[in-house]
């Protein structure tokens, strides 16, 4: 019997922003018992070959919170992203509210803080997050307990966040005809993340999973909401009884053939320090490119 911190009978209204340019899908997360809210895994807008950064699908969000008169509480990040910016400091500069990840940030910052030859002004102890959570932690928003299940696998730093019947997977999961996602990240692990998925597979099979990404996979709409159940009986990668071992022969063949994500580069350099865009010597806003690291 599964025995979790908190009781997860509580419905939240989970609004859903779409980012056609990195198929992200962010979330602004009203507590039902208050005017609090959460936004999960927020984009900030790069034109990567400009070297151009803007905020219009974090204004989006700012403006949809402010319309509905709600108080941001949290700023959740499920992990460190390589395939879009976040916009937490951003959304936090005009709504307020804490920056929260994953306590393994550390693991990730030391890792990517020597691919970038990162200098002694990084900070590798997460201090630039408001908090960092451990596997179990709870917090709230507004009324409504929250808590984080560390999921690793995809990156170390995964976490799911459980939000009453809400549950926001990060890339542990896709829809049911995506899959899983890759683990062959640094620090990535095919097993782990067969692991992380059958946690996530363990919480209520009417719980609502909500993705981070969706391709639309064999022309098919672009869809973001799930259950538990039907990820247990439908997912292309771990439904149906697949074993952890057919599971990591088939990631580890698949992502043999995955090229690196288009915004890789400029994604773990700014996520790594919780949306802020790294400096020069001069305080000027730049991103380095590491020839053949990753």
């Amino acid at each position: 019997m599964n025995h979790y911190p908190v009781t997860m009978t509580v419905r939240p209204e989970v609004e859903a922003f779409f980012d056609a340019a990195t198929n992200t899908i962010s979330y602004i997360v009203r507590d039902p018992g208050s005017d609090a809210c959460a936004i999960v895994d927020s984009v900030m807008d790069i034109d990567y070959a400009a070297g151009r950064i803007t905020y219009d699908h974090a204004d989006a969000m700012i403006a949809r919170v402010r319309e509905r008169g709600l108080r941001l509480d949290w700023i959740i990040e499920t992990h460190v992203h390589a395939d879009h910016l976040s916009a937490a400091p951003y959304i936090q500069q005009k709504l307020g509210g804490q920056i929260g990840i994953g306590e393994n940030i550390l693991i990730v910052q030391d890792t990517f803080g020597k691919i970038f030859n990162e200098g002694t002004e990084f900070q590798r102890d997460g201090s630039q997050f408001d908090r960092l959570f451990r596997d179990g932690d709870t917090y709230l928003v507004g009324t409504m307990t929250c808590f984080a299940l560390h999921t690793p696998g995809h990156t170390p730093a995964c976490m799911t966040h459980v939000m009453g019947d809400a549950a926001f997977v990060g890339d542990t999961l896709f829809m049911p005809d995506g899959g899983s996602a890759r683990a062959d990240f640094p620090g990535g692990d095919a097993g782990q993340l067969y692991d992380s998925i059958q946690k996530v597979l363990a919480l209520p099979d009417a719980m609502r999973l909500f993705m981070c990404h969706d391709y639309g996979p064999n022309g098919r709409e672009i869809r973001w909401e799930t259950t538990v159940a039907e990820e247990k009986a439908h997912n292309i990668h771990v439904g149906g009884g697949k074993t952890r071992e057919d599971f990591i022969r088939f990631r580890t063949e698949r992502d043999a053939t995955l090229d690196m994500p288009r915004l890789i580069l400029p994604s773990l350099q700014v996520n790594m320090r919780a949306g802020e865009v790294p400096k020069d010597k001069d305080g000027r806003p730049m991103l380095k490119v590491p020839v053949n690291a990753l």
